[in-house]
């Protein structure tokens, strides 16, 4: 059969790009761990690259969906980064050869690579723009990031703030330095262009990409705010960046490979009603401690006991009644069908003829589930 080769080179080419990154991650953290000056960045980016290149290698392998290409060739081309920056940083100490050189290419691959990764909105969720009007944008980033790369090329605009020791071989150019800061600027204007895509498409796409799309965006948010609310709390904001960041390939995987895709609103509306539970206790508990402390004048740790015990009491019916709040709204399939099992238990308290009641659960069954058979076993006891 002619398609089988086809699929066995695409797995083996998937599974070698993964190796490939795995050795030079590998080879990043072993020079960082030998006295390299900045560790910390090569293990920083090893949670992020992995999770990119796995669920990349898994879709490529799987699917062949070029956007599973697109993350593992991008999680190849950092982990490039990672071992060029880690031997870079290295050899000023350890005087190794080609740290030059090494530095030097960590800056056109990460030239090369910059633009690219704001694509990703915009080819989701298989690999290619939702139109013909759309492929401007693909080639206004491939643009800016050929400017990257020659700008990072052949003078030092992004490569003395990595390796204030080092210096590229050639001079540097003054225009390069607007022209690499356009580039730059040229990556979130490709976000918000793919986000707009998303939106567009979301409003008229069906139940199935619909789900998809909700995935990528809850993930994308999540992050977001997480990394946000971490730079605002603290001055390095790194762990969380790792912990969260991982979570849109991961849940790219989920939308392409389908798997538990329809989780989402259930994940959702849960995730809405525990932060706004969370939000009103937090707001209910400094209420009561102020109230007690500053206008009862209640200053022992009663007062604080007391609210702590009162926020407790409240957590299970607020989130409850929260929780139906937002199914309503979020989850509303799960809103629907808990109703309906209520309405049925509810009929089935006065109901005597099992004939009746056999054709009612029948029925409930199919509007709360929709399953494509129902069948009903009853034992006869003599």
């Amino acid at each position: 059969m002619p398609q089988q080769p086809v699929a066995a080179r695409r797995r083996e080419l998937a599974w070698v790009l993964l190796g490939l990154t795995v050795v030079l991650l590998a080879f990043g953290v072993a020079v960082a761990l030998t006295g390299g000056e900045a560790w910390s960045r090569a293990l920083g980016f090893l949670p992020v690259t992995t999770a990119f290149a796995l669920v990349g290698a898994l879709i490529a392998a799987r699917t062949g969906n070029r956007l599973g290409w697109f993350f593992l060739a991008g999680a190849a081309v950092t982990a490039v980064s990672v071992a060029a920056d880690q031997y870079a940083g290295r050899a000023t100490t350890a005087q190794l050869p080609g740290a030059a050189w090494a530095g030097w290419t960590l800056t056109v691959v990460l030239g090369l690579v910059g633009p690219f990764v704001f694509l990703v909105p915009l080819l989701f969720p298989d690999g290619a723009p939702p139109s013909p009007r759309w492929r401007p944008v693909i080639w206004v980033a491939a643009a800016a990031g050929m400017v990257e790369a020659v700008a990072s090329a052949i003078s030092d605009v992004n490569f003395s703030s990595n390796f204030p020791h080092l210096r590229d071989p050639v001079v540097l150019v003054a225009p390069l330095g607007t022209a690499y800061n356009v580039a730059t600027s040229i990556g979130p204007m490709v976000f918000v262009a793919g986000a707009v895509s998303m939106i567009v498409r979301f409003r008229r796409s069906g139940d199935e990409q619909r789900q998809q799309f909700k995935w990528f965006m809850y993930a994308s948010v999540f992050a977001a705010v997480v990394v946000l609310a971490a730079g605002q709390i603290g001055n390095n904001p790194l762990p969380e960046f790792e912990i969260a960041v991982p979570l849109i390939p991961v849940a790219v995987g989920i939308a392409i490979l389908r798997y538990r895709l329809y989780d989402i609103d259930r994940l959702i509306s849960r995730t809405l009603s525990y932060a706004i539970v969370t939000g009103l206790l937090i707001g209910l508990y400094a209420g009561l401690v102020l109230l007690a402390t500053e206008v009862l004048s209640i200053r022992s740790p009663v007062a604080v006991a007391a609210s702590t015990l009162t926020v407790a009491a409240l957590f299970n019916p607020l989130r409850r009644r929260v929780q139906r709040v937002v199914d309503r709204r979020f989850n509303r399939a799960r809103y629907d069908a808990d109703r309906t099992i209520a309405v049925f238990a509810a009929r089935l308290k006065d109901a005597v003829d099992l004939n009746s009641v056999q054709d009612d659960l029948a029925g409930v069954v199919n509007r709360a589930l929709e399953p494509v058979h129902v069948s009903v076993w009853i034992s006869q006891r003599e």
